[in-house]
């Protein structure tokens, strides 16, 4: 019943030593990196997003800026598709956050899908249209200097529905059969917008695939001086129909001497491949070859970059893709895959970077076994030795957190008679991607140790199961069945709920004593009716019958939204029978629904805690990676001249203390910033080799650890992470022990809060009021980590779950509240955290939490379809922990 092997023997023959390719004679699979040919610059457009963003902070600007988003296409501002996402509001934090263009789906104003545009016919409703575009871009004046990072989509699918048929159509006929009234629609509407906004970027026609007639529009839209400045459509298909769309449209354009225009595909992807990372990067690989920009599609719930997101500020394993795709730099090469352009199969995207001289490499798709191989390796660039690092980025699930990729081999290689090297990679995971890094390898130190140094995956419908209820479930999303969501093994057990006796007994056998991470993939449906009562459902956990656990599962906006529930057992070497069972003698019965994927173990004993981050690996600013220093961790170093800096993107399991070790060669001293914010410690390097512990407060998820010279020249060596407690000590204050006012009032029915009590009902006026006295023992910046749970979840007009993020109006001591945005939570039983940076003055503090319903963009109407919440999260408890240590 097992599946997946030992980690170990993962990369077994690239650990024995790379090989040139002229030494094999039986070749499996190979992908060809020709490191010779250049393809073009880096772009990195496949990072983009539909409806991705909600508000500021839902999701973090951690994770917009770690995944390199560079477009984002959303809703008009103040409109009624979804709740959130408005245009204007999303604007500044995402260009501030690095990204590039917000597109605004104009048509996104109205309600419904197909769009509910009043009128008593086609040009009443064009009529009333203009006037709503009109007021969007006098809107989008008023934004200063973030203007220019929007682009206007006046129509959004015209096709489908207002130049389609139907009873919201323009005239009940179809643009593509007779294009005459949507061509005039399109010209009387650009001249508008640019009549309003001369610098304008107009986007079009962005229909629901490159359809022959769009040549047609193209035609018009020449000879009548109205052609986009971008060109849009959305590929609802697959990664080779990108390749083949773009191409075909680019001969149109040579045929009619037009542009090139910039383009976006402005959909990408279907649930089968959202969140999985080795379906992703098929995608990625056709888009960064054909050098444009596109988006992922949004089939769910929007603010959680198109199931990239966990909560505010964790990432799961697509979002990890995407970081390791916007780490790339300088020229993408040729990348010949053993099937070309053909989906469900290995393919990838690789660079070459001669300045920082590094190569990499992502790709993905395939299970079993591949080589990798890197031809024409430069040796002024690289020597003749190179150092190999390849990493695994697994699929955690949508709803699932994931730790920064695993490292599978890290090694010297030398490079083959004919100038290449072959990484034989086996037994890999098509729901996995992967990442190589390529660099000069003469004074690269010793090896690291692989991440984990065994694992297995226990599928659960080859597991045995005992009772009552039982279901499997499947076959789930399937390259046959992409609208349904990718499940490992593509089938599901259920029969975990409330009345069952069921057991689901998984025998396993491990290699050696220790401690092993377990990993319980799992899902219950938040909406469910044997959900909705509690919440997360709990099942029991024993180890051959012993040492029982009470596990709650994760919750998600749909069946089969796969997240995961993480504990340790311990084992002896040998077999051993887990089981997830519906009672237990000891801690009770379970309530809810659940269905169950797989179970994970992994062993880390053998490895050293700390997690390691390279310096030349991270992204850096002013400086260049540098391979000459021997005895180093990895292949090189990176100097810090003044004002040069490195970023690095670190993983926190959860919200609270860390130990970061800068070691570093000395040289000059750096400052060192955590989210933006500058550690509370002396500055980090020194006149010679060492290293600087640094005690400081990570958030869960993702956290930007940037390191900036400020003399002299300090060399950075690398980062190392490891989890601590005893410095930086939280101090709690459940919310029941503070102040409520007006209608706000002290709970009981939310059993998962903190000794059984919460706040509810904050909001609908700032008379209904949480306050909190706080006490600092230092004046200075503290995380205030709120423990909270929102399930509030607006009318749905289609497919997509609604659900609405919360807000507190945060006061500090009467000065001036700060917004603070509260994802879903799925249900008011389930609790997350999330931190907020404060400013605490020595001794007593004086906390506020209010909230009201907010207005629309002009201040004067409000939302009609309960899409902006009056109140704040149910507020469980706040913890104030100092972010560094003096």
């Amino acid at each position: 019943m097992a599946a997946g092997v030992a980690a170990t023997a993962v990369l077994a023959a690239l650990i024995a030593g790379p090989t040139s390719a002229t030494a094999r004679t039986a070749l499996p699979e190979r992908l060809d990196i020709d490191l010779a040919t250049d393809t073009g610059a880096f772009h990195g457009g496949a990072a983009g997003s539909l409806y991705g963003i909600y508000g500021d902070g839902v999701p973090s600007r951690n994770l917009i800026e770690g995944m390199r988003l560079r477009t984002v296409s959303t809703k008009a501002q103040d409109g009624p598709q979804h709740p959130g996402a408005d245009a204007l509001e999303i604007l500044p934090p995402f260009v501030d956050a690095r990204g590039k263009d917000v597109y605004i789906y104009m048509t996104d104003i109205y309600r419904g899908f197909p769009y509910q545009w009043p009128g008593a016919n086609g040009p009443a409703r064009l009529a009333d249209f203009k006037e709503k575009i009109t007021k969007q871009v006098r809107q989008v004046k008023t934004m200063g200097a973030y203007q220019n990072h929007v682009v206007y989509v006046p129509f959004n699918e015209p096709e489908g529905n207002m130049f389609g048929t139907g009873p919201w159509s323009y005239d009940n006929v179809n643009w593509l059969n007779r294009p005459e009234q949507f061509f005039a629609a399109w010209k009387e509407v650009y001249h508008l917008i640019k009549s309003l906004h001369p610098d304008a970027r107009i986007a079009g026609p962005n229909t629901s695939q490159l359809f022959d007639q769009v040549k047609g529009f193209l035609a018009y839209a020449k000879a009548n001086n109205v052609v986009p400045d971008v060109m849009t459509w959305h590929e609802l298909s697959s990664p080779a129909a990108v390749r083949t769309s773009v191409a075909k449209y680019r001969s149109w354009e040579k045929q009619m001497g037009i542009g090139p225009l910039p383009i976006n595909v402005n959909e990408y992807g279907h649930n089968y491949h959202l969140s999985v990372p080795g379906q992703v990067v098929q995608w990625v690989s056709a888009i960064e070859e054909s050098k444009i920009d596109a988006d992922l599609a949004y089939w769910n719930i929007d603010g959680n970059l198109n199931d990239s997101a966990v909560e505010a500020n964790k990432g799961n394993g697509q979002w990890w893709l995407f970081n390791a795709y916007g780490q790339m730099s300088g020229h993408t090469v040729k990348v010949t895959a053993p099937h070309p352009n053909a989906q469900y199969t290995l393919q990838g995207v690789a660079t070459l970077d001669t300045g920082k001289r590094q190569s990499r490499a992502i790709f993905g798709g395939k299970s079993g076994d591949a080589d990798v191989v890197f031809r024409n390796v430069d040796p002024k660039l690289f020597g003749t030795t190179v150092h190999a690092t390849v990493q695994e980025i697994p699929w955690t699930g949508q709803v699932g957190d994931s730790a920064q990729p695993l490292r599978l081999a890290d090694r010297k290689a030398e490079v083959g008679a004919d100038g290449s090297v072959t990484l034989p990679m086996r037994d890999m995971n098509e729901m996995s991607a992967y990442q190589v890094i390529l660099s000069p390898g003469a004074a690269a130190g010793a090896p690291a140790v692989p991440s984990v140094s065994w694992r297995k995956t226990y599928e659960a419908e080859n597991a045995t199961y005992t009772g009552t209820g039982y279901s499997r479930n499947g076959p789930e999303g399937t390259p046959q069945d992409v609208g349904k969501f990718a499940t490992s093994g593509t089938y599901n057990v259920g029969g975990l709920r409330t009345g069952s006796n069921g057991v689901l007994a998984f025998d396993v056998d491990v290699p050696q004593d220790g401690t092993y991470d377990l990993n319980v993939f799992a899902n219950s449906y938040n909406q469910y009716g044997l959900v909705q009562e509690q919440g997360p459902t709990n099942v029991f956990l024993r180890v051959d019958g012993k040492d029982p656990q009470e596990l709650r599962l994760p919750l998600g906006y749909k069946w089969v939204v796969w997240g995961h529930t993480d504990t340790t057992v311990r084992l002896t070497a040998g077999r051993h029978r887990i089981t997830l069972a519906a009672q237990d003698p000891e801690l009770g019965a379970t309530k809810g629904d659940a269905i169950i994927d797989k179970l994970d173990l992994s062993l880390r004993d053998a490895v050293v805690r700390p997690a390691v981050y390279e310096a030349e690996y991270a992204t850096v600013n002013g400086t260049q990676p540098g391979y000459t220093h021997a005895g180093v961790s990895g292949p090189g170093t990176v100097p810090l001249g003044n004002g040069a800096s490195t970023t690095f993107w670190v993983h926190s399991p959860a919200d609270g203390e860390a130990t970061v070790s800068v070691d570093h060669l000395g040289g000059g001293l750096a400052s060192l910033a955590v989210n933006g914010e500058k550690a509370n410690t002396l500055a980090v390097g020194g006149t010679g080799k060492g290293t600087n512990t640094v005690k400081l407060f990570l958030s869960g998820g993702i956290n930007k650890i940037t390191l900036t010279g400020t003399s002299g020249a300090p060399v950075l060596d690398r980062l190392r992470v490891a989890k601590t407690q005893g410095t930086l000590k939280p101090t709690i204050y459940q919310a029941e022990e503070g102040f409520v006012t007006g209608a706000a009032k002290v709970t009981t029915a939310r059993t998962f809060a903190a000794g059984g009590r919460a706040v509810t009902d904050i909001g609908k006026g700032k008379a209904n009021a949480l306050t909190l006295d706080v006490t600092a023992a230092k004046a200075g910046r503290h995380a205030l980590t709120i423990r909270y749970s929102n399930a509030e979840q607006a009318p749905a007009t289609h497919y997509n779950p609604d659900p609405v993020a919360r807000h507190v109006d945060l006061s500090v001591n009467g000065a001036t509240s700060r917004r603070v945005l509260f994802p879903t939570t799925f249900h008011f039983n389930n609790f997350w955290e999330l931190s907020v940076p404060v400013t605490l003055r020595q001794g007593a503090n004086r906390l506020s939490f209010t909230a009201d319903e907010l207005p629309d963009f002009d201040g004067d109407t409000y939302n009609q379809h309960d899409q902006r919440s009056p109140y704040a999260p149910v507020i469980d408890q706040v913890a104030v922990t100092p972010l560094s240590a003096p």
